[in-house]
């Protein structure tokens, strides 16, 4: 559905890679790409195993974090949930509380083949994490809507297939805490 080129949106959320198709978390020296889905239940798992381990590698200055929120699973709703909630996390990310957005949204993740959560929801959401006003209108504007077709687009081109995908420096790794770690370490110790 994505596989063709998508031209960069004109206006992409806050702290975006040079790309534009994922939000930047963090300056370490290993680069860990985290390809999601809000629809995903497996991506909900992954960032709660994983997400508190990824938190503290990015507070420590070990890793440099990358998320590309995709619309993979729009046909798994019946209102393109995907897509609106990644938008709705550019939005976050405009208001720099992308990943307290993303922990929240996973949270409270509808099931697949249902509606997903409403824009009103999905705005609600953003009020226990300190988002209000411009949040609000962010995502009944549509501000970032054209954004997710184009980070799935640029996943796709990268051949990303399923959701958690997870690389470490490039290098496909399964998405489980412990690899990931293992991965991480790796790259620090080549490094010296």
């Amino acid at each position: 559905m994505y596989a063709q080129a998508q031209p960069r949106p004109a206006h992409v959320p806050a702290g975006v890679n040079a790309e534009g198709d994922g939000i930047v978390l963090g300056d370490g020296p290993v680069m860990i790409d985290a390809f999601i889905d809000f629809q995903c239940p497996y991506c909900r798992m992954f960032e709660e195993s994983s997400g508190p381990m990824l938190d503290t590698m990015v507070e420590t200055r070990r890793i440099t974090l990358t998320y590309h929120p995709m619309a993979f699973l729009d046909e798994m709703s019946t209102n393109r949930y995907s897509t609106r909630a990644s938008a709705a996390s550019g939005c976050a990310a405009d208001g720099g509380r992308f990943l307290e957005y993303l922990y929240i949204v996973f949270a409270n993740q509808p099931p697949e083949g249902g509606p997903g959560l409403t824009d009103e929801e999905l705005i609600a959401l953003g009020t226990p994490v300190g988002l209000t006003g411009s949040f609000a209108g962010c995502v009944r504007e549509e501000a970032h809507l054209d954004w997710p077709p184009y980070v799935t687009a640029r996943a796709a081109a990268r051949k990303v297939g399923a959701t958690p995908t997870v690389l470490v420096d490039g290098v496909l790794v399964r998405p489980h805490q412990r690899l990931i770690k293992t991965a991480v370490e790796a790259a620090l110790h080549a490094r010296g």
